[in-house]
Order: structure tokens, then sequence, then C-alpha cells
């Protein structure tokens, strides 16, 4: 009978656990951030930049 035991570094995990929660809580604060300043902002600001992009992307908006 075959025994395989598998060791993991716990240290590699947690990193990588501390590193995906860093990066979530990154995304999160800038996600919110941009919701936040978008819901404040003047609609033609917002819609002079959507239209600039769209023109820069080569979409048809008129």
């Amino acid at each position: 009978m075959n025994t395989h035991s598998v060791a993991l570094d716990t240290g590699i995990v947690s990193a990588t656990r501390t590193e995906a929660l860093k990066a979530a809580l990154i995304a999160a604060v800038l996600g919110i951030g941009l919701v936040f300043l978008t819901g404040f902002a003047h609609s033609l600001v917002l819609h002079n930049g959507a239209h600039d992009t769209r023109h820069a992307l080569s979409f048809p908006c008129h």
C-alpha cells in the first residue's frame, strides 16, 4: 500500500491569501470611489467623457 503525504508551506499559502485580500480591498475602494465620484459629477461632464471615449474607440454615437 502506497501512502503519499503532501507538505504545504503555510507561509506561501497565507502570503498568497494576504495578497489576494489586499488586491480585493484595493479594487473595492477604487470601484466605490468611481461610483461615488460619477454619482456627484455633472451630467454634461459624464456625457462628454463618454462621447470622447466612444470616438477614441471608433464607435458611432450619432
